[in-house]
């Protein structure tokens, strides 16, 4: 049975609130580099990372927890 939730950031998001992830970006003020989760209540989660390779690797766990959940 695959976990129902994931950590990321801080925080443990239940993977089946999670309605879309966005492509990575270069974030504002020189803060490294971020993705969005939104979740089905419509928040936001922002995803900082300092380097694009930790924002890259962070993101691609979420993305591999995301597509061996099986509710």
């Amino acid at each position: 049975m695959a976990k129902r939730t994931h950590d990321v950031a801080g925080f443990t998001l239940v993977l089946d609130k999670i309605v879309m992830i966005s492509g990575l970006f270069e974030a504002k003020n020189n803060e490294g580099w971020a993705f969005n989760v939104r979740l089905v209540s419509g928040a936001r989660v922002a995803v900082k990372k300092p380097d694009r390779n930790a924002a890259v690797l962070e993101r691609e766990l979420l993305i591999k927890a995301l597509n061996s959940y099986d509710p």
